[in-house]
């Protein structure tokens, strides 16, 4: 049955895989992907539902899609992803537009779903099993949708950690690695499209293989993938400070392949508030962690995400947590409001914050940020580091975007350069630096020089 399909992938990276693998099953069903909403038979928006934003956000999204059913070719409005999985009995009465709810264990059945859309059916519900566990051969059909040499590579499903703040246990199930072979194939895969950076994901990375082989083997899975030949970079995200090993310290220092650098959210500085929010680190355990990081690693860039205004959050503890950032000096940083989200202990504590408190937290802990950054940036000067190419800019000539081991995609900074020779997203080159702005820094191109790590 030929069928036009459009798809639209909201919310987190870890998201956008799901969507990857999606795209690439339809496809091999024999139906044509189109980036024209207005021309699709079946519409997908794989939906955020983190938080109530994200939950708007996919809202807006099916309202704004609902509109081709009166004004173009869709036959069907089909919604996936975490939105579907929290809300899956009341999205039919809520969102009477909507046609389909696939939940987060069931998006490799959406060729089904598709088919049972375009014979007719309607109100159709496929949510079972949030614990489901993926068949890796459809983790290697995916459709990387990612530019400038990059992929994303997850390589585990779900959480244990339980925070009070967080859904994504109810959402996504409990915690599921994949086996390393499977993901050295994934990567062998990815590297055959053109894939040089590999950008690990899961909910918290430095749980990888507990389940499956008794023990921490994020070490051992970075080594394993730092064997295939193309893959020139290997960065890490999301990984818990309480959960980092000697063993991912050597590895990370001493694998020229692994980046140095390291996303490692930690939320908040106070042991009150660290516990109210179920998290099992201490101000002088983040201290330790980070002290023992940087003395392996010294030029290692460490990033980090906080969350201001949780339930009770005094003011003196949100200037500890200030000075705190302004002692440890993360290179990279972000900020987030506390969302009190249904159905989990921390909406149901006493002493919520007003909505402004939060936001005010947030401006000055971004605004506290953007003096280190700069100062950090301005150390870089008369360095040279080695980048991947994004692209050219527009608006200017013969000027690229590129990112350095400090930069990951979307989330921080660029390096800037100029270069007479046309360059590829994906190409690697060398850069002198010789400007820093608060987070991006600006260079010139080192052309016939061998790069050291």
């Amino acid at each position: 049955m030929s069928a036009k399909i459009s798809f639209i992938s909201l919310g987190c990276d870890k998201n956008l895989i799901d969507s990857e693998i999606m795209l690439g099953l339809i496809d091999e069903e024999g139906y044509t992907i189109t980036h024209d909403d207005s021309e699709a038979d079946i519409i997908i928006i794989n939906s955020c539902g983190f938080i109530m934003e994200a939950n708007q956000e996919a809202i807006d999204k099916v309202l704004e899609m609902a509109d081709y059913k009166l004004n173009g070719c869709c036959r069907g409005l089909i919604v996936t992803g975490c939105m579907a999985q929290r809300y899956k009995d009341e999205i039919f009465d809520a969102l009477p537009e909507v046609d389909a709810v696939v939940g987060t264990g069931d998006f490799e059945k959406i060729g089904e779903v598709i088919k049972r859309l375009l014979q007719g059916e309607r109100n159709v519900k496929l949510v079972t099993d949030k614990n489901h566990i993926i068949d890796e051969k459809n983790s290697f059909r995916r459709i990387v949708t990612t530019t400038g040499g990059f992929s994303y590579l997850k390589i585990a499903e779900g959480c244990d950690n339980h925070c009070t703040y967080c859904t994504i246990p109810s959402l996504r199930g409990r915690y599921r690695s994949r086996t390393v072979s499977s993901l050295v194939k994934e990567a062998e895969i990815l590297a055959k499209k053109g894939v040089k950076e590999l950008i690990l994901i899961a909910q918290d990375t430095s749980l990888y293989g507990v389940d499956i082989y008794g023990e921490k083997s994020l070490h051992k899975l970075l080594r394993a993938l730092s064997q295939i030949e193309d893959i020139k970079w290997l960065r890490i995200l999301y990984c818990y400070p309480e959960n980092i090993t000697d063993e991912l310290m050597e590895e990370i220092a001493n694998n020229k392949k692994v980046l140095h650098y390291l996303d490692m959210p930690i939320q908040h500085s106070e042991d009150r508030i660290l516990r109210l929010m179920g998290r099992r680190s201490s101000r002088d355990g983040l201290n330790s962690i980070i002290g023992r990081l940087r003395a392996k690693i010294p030029d290692i860039c460490l990033r980090t995400t906080l969350i201001t205004g949780f339930p009770t959050e005094t003011e003196e503890e949100f200037k500890a947590l200030c000075e705190f950032i302004n002692e440890v000096g993360f290179d990279r940083l972000g900020v987030f409001t506390y969302s009190a989200e249904d159905g989990t202990p921390a909406a149901r504590m006493e002493g919520q914050i007003p909505e402004e408190v939060k936001a005010e937290r947030k401006e000055y802990i971004l605004s506290l940020q953007k003096s280190i950054s700069a100062r950090i940036c301005q150390g870089f000067i008369g360095r040279e580091l080695e980048v991947i190419v994004e692209g050219k800019l527009e608006s200017e000539e013969n000027i690229y975007c590129s990112r350095s081991y400090r930069d990951c995609y979307e989330i921080d900074g660029f390096v800037f350069f100029e270069s007479g020779e046309e360059l590829m997203a994906g190409d690697i080159c060398n850069i002198k630096i010789t400007e820093a702005g608060d987070y991006d820094l600006i260079g010139e191109r080192i052309e016939d020089h061998e790069f050291t790590k």
